[in-house]
């Protein structure tokens, strides 16, 4: 069972936590995706647990149990999961970051160096502002919401796309139907807990989502990944269309000391020649 809880943050702000752990084990901040909560362990904690390590899963402004944060930048949200750490007296501690999350994982190793032990991105979109990876994204929940003219107009474009209750985020708005990896994971009892935590991912309608597109949309500007210190591994699955590989391969590129892990799929046979290796490659 986790210890759900919240903190006050000294700017006044609510910030929500689970603590899947016990003290004494190997702390991990989890840095959820977009959408996302601090539920998103639910399903790995106790083989975790097992493993003597301890996830925190940390709602970011917007979700769950956390006020929203209008304005935010990915650098800002350091500040919170620091906060969480002090209060739950952990000193150190790796990051895991899934999707959107992978880039406030690498912020905080970045600006918390001395603290940070280790980082995940997993199936992680990367900076911004390179165009390639950018070119990737999808129009309706990604580029509709960056090109808005202000906060109101790029939260009726992620409604839109998501359903201010987030009712309409399996539904395929463009680009290609997912992989059948994923539409299995759905099936998975790991799916189903994720798609039971949408209240909490949505608890403030798509305030959350909107911010975290407006605070990656200019890019990696607000932290420096030259400044992670921190052994880092960046994985992603072959067959991932919503964040094509390519995002893991630039974030492996610019990150020192990034260890790239490609898992790769059959579904991407088809592909021929340009389909990823399936071995590791060390960056």
């Amino acid at each position: 069972m986790a210890t759900d809880g919240t903190i006050q943050v000294p700017d006044g702000r609510t910030v929500g936590f689970a603590d899947f752990g016990n003290p004494g084990q190997t702390a991990v901040l989890w840095c959820h995706g977009g959408p996302g909560c601090r539920l998103g362990p639910v399903y790995v904690a106790p083989t975790a647990v097992d493993e003597r390590i301890r996830l925190i899963g940390i709602d970011r402004p917007g979700y769950g149990l956390s006020t929203a944060q209008p304005g935010r930048s990915i650098a800002d949200w350091v500040g919170d999961a620091l906060a969480v750490a002090d209060h739950r007296s952990i000193d150190s501690f790796a990051t895991i970051g899934l999707s959107t999350g992978g880039a406030y994982a690498l912020a905080v190793a970045a600006l918390a160096a001395d603290r940070v032990t280790g980082a995940v991105v997993c199936c992680s979109l990367t900076d911004m502002r390179h165009d390639p990876a950018r070119n990737t994204m999808s129009r309706p929940h990604a580029l509709a919401v960056w090109e808005a003219g202000d906060r109101d107009a790029a939260m009726a474009a992620a409604e839109a796309s998501h359903g201010i209750d987030g009712t309409k985020i399996i539904e395929s708005a463009d680009g290609p139907p997912l992989p059948p990896s994923d539409q299995a994971m759905l099936q998975h009892p790991w799916g189903r807990h994720w798609m039971a935590a949408l209240p909490d991912m949505f608890a403030h309608g798509v305030e959350g989502y909107t911010d975290d597109r407006l605070a990656d949309g200019d890019g990696w500007t607000t932290f420096n990944v030259a400044d992670i210190s921190c052994p880092v591994i960046v994985l992603h699955g072959s067959a991932d269309v919503i964040a094509d590989p390519i995002h893991a391969r630039h974030t492996a590129s610019i990150v020192a000391n990034a260890e790239l892990r490609i898992v790769w799929s059959r579904a991407l046979q088809h592909r021929g020649p340009h389909r990823p290796s399936t071995h590791r490659h060390l960056s």
